[in-house]
């Protein structure tokens, strides 16, 4: 047993918050059936408190506890990508999911996360995490235990150091707590994926409220705009030295601040959080990002940048 890890639930334990690594990011922890130390955890992050957090667990047993009703479908989801970066909103159990976590809902988002550190963390601390990533709400979310010292500092107990994130972006999330499964946010595994097992319908105004659910987020404090290629030059002509650029492509001699993307989407998504959190240290009134393509390959990076770049 790792000290560190036996140390940080201990914290836990006691009502602090510790930061640890996922395969998705970085997670800032609480125990999830302490309502003070769920407050503070919402204090540090400055998240709303109507907004559900995600509970994560070491096995799909625990998890599956926090829920009243277990649909087959969410079993054969389990069985088929857990560990791994997807979330389950299920119907919640009252006795075990209290309002403090699910935002008031009657619903509750559970997920395994795959990340060794985080497994370890999970069995040593032998229940619920409610664990958002470990960042302010509604910024750039944290890939490395550095973003996250950035980030909160010493409003943080404790930070696990796990190395870069592996995905890079947040876990998909299923609905399941209805009469259908809905899609309400792409990620790490692809809606192809998971159709594969479950029939998948479009989200609307009934589905649940949920991590990542707002028009605006991911974002860096510096306006960012997407920008389809054919229109990548003329924006570059009209900011000049005043712009930071993300695109696939060459650097630009014209622009100081250029990183250059993969092209394709696993490594884009692995890069994307630290790419966004360098430009937005450049100094630079605005950052352009070149649009990825429009295949459902795409879809989870398209999500977060479509929010990220929301208010530009």
């Amino acid at each position: 047993m790792n000290p560190e890890v036996r140390r940080a639930a201990e914290i836990l334990r006691a009502g602090g918050l510790v930061a640890f690594p996922t395969e998705t990011v970085y997670g800032l922890g609480a125990d999830a059936s302490n309502a003070k130390a769920v407050a503070r955890l919402y204090a540090v992050k400055r998240r709303p408190a109507h907004h559900p957090v995600i509970l994560h667990f070491d096995s799909a047993e625990r998890a599956f506890s926090f829920s009243r009703d277990v649909p087959q479908e969410a079993k054969m989801l389990a069985k088929k990508f857990w560990p791994g970066p997807l979330t389950l909103i299920l119907r919640r159990s009252k006795k075990r999911a209290g309002d403090f976590v699910t935002g008031g809902q009657d619903s509750v988002g559970l997920r395994v996360p795959s990340h060794p550190v985080a497994q370890e963390l999970l069995r040593e601390f032998g229940g619920a995490l409610a664990a958002p990533s470990a960042n302010r709400f509604g910024l750039v979310s944290p890939t490395t235990a550095a973003h996250v010292r950035a980030d909160l500092g010493a409003d943080v107990d404790l930070g696990l150091d796990g190395g870069a994130s592996e995905v890079g972006i947040e876990s998909t999330i299923v609905d399941l707590s209805g009469d259908a499964a809905v899609l309400l946010r792409p990620g790490g595994i692809s809606k192809s994926s998971l159709e594969k097992i479950v029939a998948l319908k479009e989200k609307n105004t009934a589905s649940p409220r949920h991590s990542g659910g707002l028009e605006q987020h991911y974002a860096p404090r510096t306006p960012a705009r997407l920008v389809p290629t054919h229109r990548l030059d003329q924006e570059i002509s009209k900011w000049k030295d005043r712009v930071a650029v993300l695109a696939f492509s060459r650097p630009d001699e014209r622009v100081d601040y250029w990183l250059r993307m993969p092209r394709e989407p696993q490594g884009y998504a692995q890069k994307l959080y630290a790419a966004l959190r360098e430009l937005d240290g450049a100094g630079c009134a605005l950052i352009l990002v070149e649009s990825p393509p429009e295949t459902p390959d795409w879809a989870a990076i398209h999500d977060r940048l479509s929010r990220a770049c929301a208010k530009a």
